[in-house]
């Protein structure tokens, strides 16, 4: 499996800035390159390929298009603009802050063939791995990586983990339990018609950081990958884990922004 980070960003530009960000969302329209697609619970998303070389004053402009597309629709509440560190996209920075919306965290977008990540990790005493289904299971997950990055518990973002479960059966939601209590966890959503698979969500509950935990989730959705075809993974990463991942053999090969707007 090719490492090399310009092949892996090729294989990202072109079969992950697709129909692959948007599994689960309710309606997905075209604005020139831009994918603006709407998801459950009112949440606005928007990306694309690439701008094809627009210049400012035209990128401007589809900023204040997209965002009337999502204004018109009550129902949406907040929106992400999903930009990448090596896009070609003059004044999108100074577009996006004039419209409202708001830098996130800087994340690492990694790649690298599962089979790196797909090795046996011991557990600390007390912690098992199981894949959950149920709604109520789902929700608790949902619930503990909301505690897990400092945010008040969302029922939106449990009701969209639960819309794209239904929609698609092999995404699969995993966690770390100990004495009960969910302390880690992760998703695998395997991109339909490519070699990759996403692993997202990685949460962990800061008292049970550094043991591990995290990078046995990683592995046994790396097995599942696997199993189901699956040779290459992908996340956006942050600090905590961009390091474990770089450990198993996945090479960052550019960074992403999101941008948010909120009514």
């Amino acid at each position: 499996m090719d490492t090399d980070p310009a092949a892996l960003l090729r294989v990202y530009d072109d079969q992950l800035r697709t129909d692959a960000e948007t599994p689960g969302a309710v309606s997905v329209e075209r604005r020139g390159p831009l994918r603006l697609a709407t998801f459950p619970g009112g949440r606005g998303f928007v990306s694309y390929r690439d701008l094809g070389g627009a210049d400012a004053a035209t990128v401007r402009a589809w900023v204040g298009e997209a965002l009337e597309h999502f204004r018109a629709d009550p129902a949406v509440v907040d929106v992400e603009w999903k930009t990448r560190g090596h896009d070609v996209a003059p004044g999108l920075h100074e577009a996006l802050l004039a419209h409202g919306f708001v830098p996130g965290e800087v994340e690492s977008v990694m790649m690298g063939p599962a089979a790196g990540l797909a090795v046996e990790v011991p557990l600390p005493d007390g912690v098992t791995l199981r894949r959950v289904t149920g709604e109520a299971e789902v929700r608790r997950m949902s619930a503990a990586a909301d505690e897990a990055f400092g945010d008040p518990v969302s029922t939106r973002r449990a009701d969209d983990l639960l819309f794209r479960l239904a929609r698609d059966p092999d995404m699969e939601l995993w966690v770390a339990e100990a004495d009960g209590l969910v302390v880690s966890s992760g998703r695998l959503e395997p991109v339909p018609g490519t070699d990759v698979a996403g692993v997202w969500g990685g949460a962990t509950l800061p008292a049970y950081r550094g043991r591990g935990i995290y990078r046995a989730l990683t592995a046994v959705r790396a097995r599942s990958a696997l199993r189901l075809g699956k040779t290459v993974l992908h996340s956006d990463s942050t600090e905590y884990s961009r390091p474990i991942l770089e450990r198993s053999g996945l090479v960052r090969v550019t960074t992403t922004t999101p941008y948010e707007w909120t009514r």
